[in-house]
């Protein structure tokens, strides 16, 4: 068989209009000795036998000639449609004629009826042998070749020419149809039945089904992915077709015209005029070291340095991926504005690597980006957050101060207010360590500047829930009341950079986030905006739902941004000065030193410990409302 199979596919194209036009050939006599035995027709005038032969022989020829003025053996068996079978018509009327006008000239005339019934047949069995001949090598084809068995998803008018164009396919068939459409359920489209949704198992149980074929080009797509979801999930394959604008190249015409929404319409407040920037003064010409300059903060912080014209920008981060791509970014800004870029790949509580990098390149501003600020994994790994965000703090602080560094800004968190996770707490410890800096650095500025959530950064809930769409939903928000503040990570920057100016020693710089939003409803306003609808009681047919998960441990349902009452404002509108309690420098020695201890026993106990004392408000247990980023 696959010898059979192997010779025929391997033929020339010549050779296979060669063996189709001799079967039109041969099919002639057959025909016409066919049709006047069955016709019982009586010669008026007797034929000789040279004479009959004669006229077979002239009827072969003009066959032969028409079928190829017709193109007839040009076409492929499985390329069969309406044009070829009106090709084949037009041979047989043709060939009728011929076959009348022969026999008059032969003065053996029959009735008009005979050579209708002629054309007739000869169309009916050149039609029905090429249908055979299809049939017989398919079959051999596919006893060698198993076809792949596909199950339709959508009956609609995709779906039905897809079952069509497979018909003739060599590896797949189509089985069977599945829609949702209660008016196609129990049709039979295309030859294939049309079954529900919930016969998909049976089905695929019954019809030995090895794939599923997502015909609902215009469903939208988290609906499809939600459908791709629950087949892939009973262990099917599942594959969609192209919408329209895919198959003529048009989608990405279309995406490129489609404006991308600013972050700041999500937030509802008036856009950051950066044309008011003067945070610039004490960053042009100096070296700037920017400590986590890898993450999106720390990258933004070092564009906007790079804008100020600095003499040398310094990118320190802990991540080699991290610090690969933000000197790739950076680069081409930094030959624009003449600045010496300098990469350094370590951790702020390294020592030796922080002095040496301090020292050597004569740091003149530190902007300290660098924490671990995911709140469930600093949760989980409380010894090593402690110990990155306070100590590394106080590490580089404290040789900020003995090379002389001139200003050290702490980018710090809200979460740090009151805080209820061990990050939140972390970032207070790292603040005291600020404070008690300031108050024993004379040569050096020492502040920070506390902020909420930027949108935009890494773990940000618009990027979540831009992913969550993507991938069909659901949308996952931590609490339904859950509310936090938010603000562009270029506005951020640019007061973080602002209120370093500001800066003359200890202040606690808090920015002016607005009004808090609650996240449900950014959650409904993101999938609104990416043009879908959401899917609620009161719209149970719509693209993506919004799912409650539960507060996780240690988030707060409501963030603040002030420990005390007061606070002063500043030569900016968006940045205030907060006036809080501070530790003493015994305290934080104390602190510092338990913390130490607690590193180097690998001690997560003792470690909370020291955040429990300290920080107001904090407890390891997190026994109030979770805080959250929704996702």
């Amino acid at each position: 068989m696959n010898q059979m199979i192997i010779f025929f596919t391997s033929l020339p194209r010549e050779a296979k209009r060669s063996i189709l036009l001799t079967v039109d050939v041969v099919l002639l006599p057959i025909a016409y000795i066919f049709t006047f035995t069955v016709q019982q027709e009586t010669f008026d005038v007797a034929p000789s036998a040279g004479t009959g032969a004669l006229v077979l022989a002239l009827l072969v020829v003009i066959t032969s000639g028409v079928s190829k003025a017709l193109k007839i053996p040009n076409i492929q068996l499985n390329s069969y449609d309406v044009n070829g079978m009106g090709r084949i018509a037009a041979l047989s009327v043709i060939v009728a004629v011929a076959t009348g006008v022969l026999h008059q000239i032969a003065g053996i005339p029959l009735s008009s009826g005979s050579y209708v019934m002629f054309g007739i047949v000869y169309f009916i069995v050149s039609a029905a042998t090429r249908v055979v001949m299809l049939e017989v090598l398919t079959a051999m084809y596919r006893r060698t070749n198993p076809r792949c068995r596909v199950l339709i998803y959508g009956a609609g008018t995709t779906g039905s020419q897809l079952a069509r164009a497979l018909m003739a396919h060599e590896t797949i068939k189509a089985v069977a149809f599945v829609d949702d459409n209660t008016a196609l359920q129990g049709l039979s489209i295309a030859g294939l039945p049309v079954k529900l949704p919930t016969d998909i198992d049976r089905i695929v149980a019954e019809k030995q089904v090895d794939r599923v074929l997502l015909a609902m080009p215009s469903l939208s797509h988290p609906k499809q992915m939600q459908i791709a979801r629950r087949l892939e999930k009973k262990g099917l394959e599942v594959q969609a077709l192209p919408s329209f604008a895919q198959l003529i190249g048009e989608e990405q015409a279309l995406l490129d015209k489609l404006v991308p929404i600013a972050p700041a319409q999500f937030l509802g407040r008036k856009a950051f005029d950066q044309s008011l920037n003067f945070g610039c003064s004490h960053l042009v010409g100096r070296t700037v070291l920017v400590t986590g300059g890898g993450g999106s903060i720390g990258s933004e912080l070092c564009r906007q340095v790079l804008a100020c014209k600095p003499g040398k920008l310094i990118v320190f981060d802990i991540s080699e991926y991290a610090l690969y791509e933000a000197e790739r970014a950076l680069r081409p800004l930094a030959l624009e504005t003449g600045t010496e870029l300098v990469t350094v790949l370590g951790s702020v509580t390294e020592q030796r690597l922080v002095r040496r990098v301090l020292q050597d390149q004569k740091v003149n501003v530190v902007l300290h980006a660098a924490a671990y600020k995911h709140v469930p994994m600093v949760e989980q790994n409380p010894l090593v957050g402690l110990a990155n965000n306070v100590l590394g703090t106080w590490t580089l602080g404290r040789e900020a101060r003995e090379a002389g560094v001139e200003r050290f800004i702490l980018v710090s968190s809200d979460k740090a207010v009151r805080p209820t996770n061990v990050m939140g707490a972390s970032k207070r410890l790292a603040e005291f360590v600020v404070q008690d800096l300031a108050e024993r650095s004379p040569g050096t500025v020492f502040a920070m500047v506390r902020f909420g959530n930027v949108l935009g950064s890494s773990g940000s809930v618009v990027p979540l829930f831009q992913e969550q769409i993507a991938r069909g939903g659901p949308v996952t928000v931590t609490h339904r009341d859950v509310t936090r503040f938010f603000m562009t990570i270029e506005e951020a920057v640019s007061l973080v950079l602002m209120a370093g100016s500001f800066a003359r020693g200890g202040e606690v710089f808090v920015l002016d986030m607005g009004r808090s939003r609650r996240i449900w409803d950014m959650a409904r306003q993101v999938i609104e905006d990416a043009g879908y609808t959401v899917r609620d009681e009161a719209n149970p047919d719509g693209d993506i739902g919004i799912e409650e998960i539960g507060l996780r441990p240690g988030e707060k349902l409501h963030e603040e941004l002030l420990v005390g009452e007061g606070h002063a404002t500043t030569a900016h509108e968006k940045i205030f000065a907060a006036h809080e309690a501070r530790l003493s420098e015994i305290e934080v020695a104390s602190a510092i030193r338990a913390l130490r201890e607690a590193l180097a026993t690998g001690n997560d106990k003792a470690a909370l410990a020291v955040a429990e004392r300290f920080v107001e408000g904090y407890h390891p247990a997190g026994q109030s409302l979770a805080s959250g980023s929704a996702g």
